[in-house]
Order: C-alpha cells, then structure tokens, then sequence
C-alpha cells in the first residue's frame, strides 16, 4: 500500500519538507477503526433497538455492574455527567432504565436496568459479541493474544499519562469577562493539587 506524503514549503529556504499523514498516529488509526467496525453497532442500537450508542454502552454498563449512582454511571462508562444524565433520562423515558431514590435520602438516587432494559440487553450483547468476534477474526490466536496485551499496556500509559499531564480545560464557548479563546493558562505541576 502506498502512502502519499503531503509536502509544506519552509518560507525562509524554500525547501519543501514532507508531512507526516495522519495515519501514522495510533489515535486516529484507532478511531478510523472504531468509526468504521462501531458503525455496524451504532446501526443495530439506531435502526433496530431504538437506542443511541451512548445509551446502549449505559446499559451495558448497568448489566455487568448492577444498580449504580450517577457519577458511578459516568465514571464506568467514562463518559461527563452531562451526557450521562442526559442519556440516562432517555432511557428512563424508554422504560429501560429505573431511578430509586433511597430511602431517608431522595438525593441518592439508584439506576439499574428494568425488565425491559433487561431484555434488550439479552437479544444485543450477543449480536455485539458477534460483530467483535468477526471482526478479531482477522487475528491469529497468537495476535489476538499479543494484541490484547498491548491493548492493556496501552491503556494503563495512556491513564498514566493523563494522571500527570497538566492541560487546559476545553473551552466550550464559556469564557471569562473580556478574555479569548487562547488566553487559557496552563497551571505549572508545582501548583497542580495532588
């Protein structure tokens, strides 16, 4: 497979100097996969279950954890709260989803799936399994092991290096009276809180 390599001209000695393609980062071929295999999940939650993805991954999550908070919810399905809630609502309105308040505390509220979250569950983890059956099918036995494990160690650097990164909080349109977009300061790590 041949790979065109973009060129940029640098304006001071007119030399044109190749450009990496953004196949060559791990996180966009990642993503090009996950866009293209999940499409095929995000096809049966849509068109046959009624679901967005996002929904189907809480589900998922209350199937294999049992009844949990919210922020529970969130932090397994590693998604913001926002999101969390706003699927979460959904899904209640779908009558897939319950919310229990416990008793003496009406602000501790419990999720879980009701019988016909239940039910949903059972008839499209299965065609899930399937399509990532398919899908690792294209490996060896002795790849498949190979590829999980550095799944694994890609996974635990990935969270190392968030633990000890020092970055700006996404500016979503929100800012400080009279500042701009760039004008976010990054914290030194000597007054970052440990």
């Amino acid at each position: 497979m041949s790979r065109r390599t973009e060129t940029t001209s640098d304006i001071a000695t007119g030399i044109a100097t190749p450009r990496r393609p953004l196949d060559d980062l791990l996180l966009y071929r990642l993503s090009r996969l996950i866009g293209v295999a999940g499409s095929m999940v995000i096809r049966l939650c849509e068109g046959r279950f009624g679901i967005t993805r996002r929904e189907w991954r809480l589900i998922a999550v209350l199937a294999s954890r049992g009844e949990l908070g919210s922020s529970q919810l969130a932090e397994h399905a590693q998604l913001d709260r926002a999101r969390t809630s706003k699927a979460v609502g959904s899904l209640v309105e779908k009558r897939l989803v319950s919310r229990t308040a416990r008793a003496g505390d009406r602000r501790q509220v419990r999720l879980g799936l009701t019988a016909a979250g239940e039910a949903l569950y059972d008839e499209l983890f299965p065609l899930v399994t399937r399509i990532n059956a398919d899908l690792m099918g294209a490996l060896d036995a002795d790849d498949a092991a190979r590829f999980d494990a550095s799944l694994h160690l890609l996974q635990a650097r990935a969270e190392a290096l968030v633990a000890q990164a020092v970055l700006p909080k996404a500016d979503r349109g929100r800012h400080a009276a009279g500042g701009n977009r760039g004008d976010t300061a990054v914290n030194p790590p000597s007054s970052r809180s440990t």
